[in-house]
């Protein structure tokens, strides 16, 4: 038996097993892959790991599995599966996934299907269930890969605590006392409030800490460094697991040219400029946003760096992530029956109306350009939806004022 001290969670227990597993290559590879990749940028105190976030999912999974009363063995294989379950993240996290053609969940099961990890993982279960549940599959799968689920609790509290960002604090006590075992995993009515204040957690942190206007730049421009050295195959990306932060920040520095100079911007906070933001609410058609293309993406970029002179390395278009809201669908126990949640919450109905209120499609360029764009449109670039009567174009800042926001 070892315990961990976790800054969220308190001392942690692990069994002889777990040690044995938490100290396999494919798990002390996580101690060196930030959580919120280069968040810290905007938090400075954002510095924590996929480790410290995979150990307590471990621990939330015991708690969980000890309430609904589960044998051992099947908390067991609870436990491993959320410590496992991040196991296939490629350096910083979510900001490489964004230039990869698989999954971190898929490399997760090659990891625990291939592995050293699979060798380990069959003395004690069988790696073919344990495959199952990281997919979701069953009511032990809903627990880690479901609408609110142990990964979730875990990163919103330890989110919100290393950012210093109140909004992610949620009750997770309640939401644990209130999960049942019916056909799939639920939650009693009891918890309602508590699932509705984990959507609000979420909802308020996308803004604040997940898509903060500077951490979308900051990915945007590391994005495009990984793009380049996977399309110059110096980087494999079917192998991205192997690597973590400092691997590839050592790749970039080492480079010449655009790579290298993008390194040394984010190194020393040399960001590029936002100069347009379009609203998604104030689009007709928001939902058209998601469904332009790569291809689309990469003419715009090209035809707005010859109109204005530019590098179209330089040039990026952003795209916000779907605002998808999993919690939206949460199965809740009412009497006899089994409901959405947004079947009996009116706040989720509400929140589904505002979730594109932060979107935006975001234009980027290195701040010695930004003159150049004052009367810059997107939509002349862009088959963009309209724009909504009520949402004229606003006035743009001057570029004095602008460069104040940085």
């Amino acid at each position: 038996m070892k315990f961990i001290r976790d800054s969220v969670h308190g001392n942690l227990k692990l069994s002889e097993f777990e040690v044995r597993v938490v100290d396999t290559p494919q798990i002390q590879r996580l101690r060196r892959i930030k959580q919120l990749g280069f968040t810290s940028l905007i938090y400075p105190g954002a510095n924590h790991s996929r480790f410290e976030h995979s150990i307590g999912a471990m621990y939330l999974a015991s708690r969980l599995g000890e309430h609904l009363g589960l044998s051992e063995e099947k908390t067991g294989i609870l436990r491993l599966c959320a410590l496992l379950h991040d196991a296939g993240h490629g350096p910083f996290s979510h900001v490489s996934e964004g230039v990869l053609e698989r999954s971190h969940e898929s490399l997760t099961l090659e990891l625990v299907g291939e592995s050293e990890l699979s060798d380990i993982i069959s003395e004690e279960y069988d790696p073919a269930q344990v495959m199952s549940i990281l997919r979701g599959e069953g009511v032990l799968g809903q627990a880690i890969n479901g609408e609110l689920d142990v990964d979730r609790m875990d990163y919103l509290l330890r989110d919100s605590h290393y950012t210093g960002v109140a909004y992610g604090i949620i009750d997770v006590e309640r939401l644990i006392y209130n999960m049942k075992m019916e056909n799939d995993l639920v939650l009693d009515r009891k918890g309602v409030q508590a699932a509705e204040s984990a959507l609000l957690a979420r909802y308020f942190m996308y803004p604040s800490v997940y898509q903060h206007h500077t951490t979308r730049i900051v990915n945007s421009m590391f994005r495009r460094c990984l793009r380049k050295l996977i399309d110059q195959k110096e980087l494999d990306a079917s192998r991205i697991y192997i690597y973590d932060d400092m691997d590839l920040i050592v790749m970039c520095r080492n480079h010449e040219g655009f790579i290298g100079d993008m390194m040394r911007r984010l190194d020393n906070r040399d960001l590029l400029k936002m100069v347009e933001s379009v609203k998604l609410n104030e689009l007709e058609d928001p939902h058209r946003v998601f469904k332009i293309t790569e291809t689309e993406i990469k003419r715009a970029e090209e035809e707005i760096a010859e109109d204005m002179d530019l590098d179209p390395d330089y040039v990026i278009v952003n795209l916000p992530k779907y605002p998808a809201f999993d919690e939206m669908r949460t199965q809740v126990s009412v009497g006899d029956s089994i409901v959405n949640l947004s079947h009996i919450s009116s706040l989720v109905g509400a929140l589904k109306e505002a979730r594109f209120n932060h979107a935006d499609i975001c234009v980027y360029v290195p701040g010695e350009n930004v003159d150049s764009f004052r009367d810059f449109s997107l939509h002349d670039y862009m088959d963009l939806p309209e724009r909504r009567p009520s949402h004229p174009r606003q006035l743009r800042l001057t570029v004095p004022d602008y460069l104040k926001f940085r």
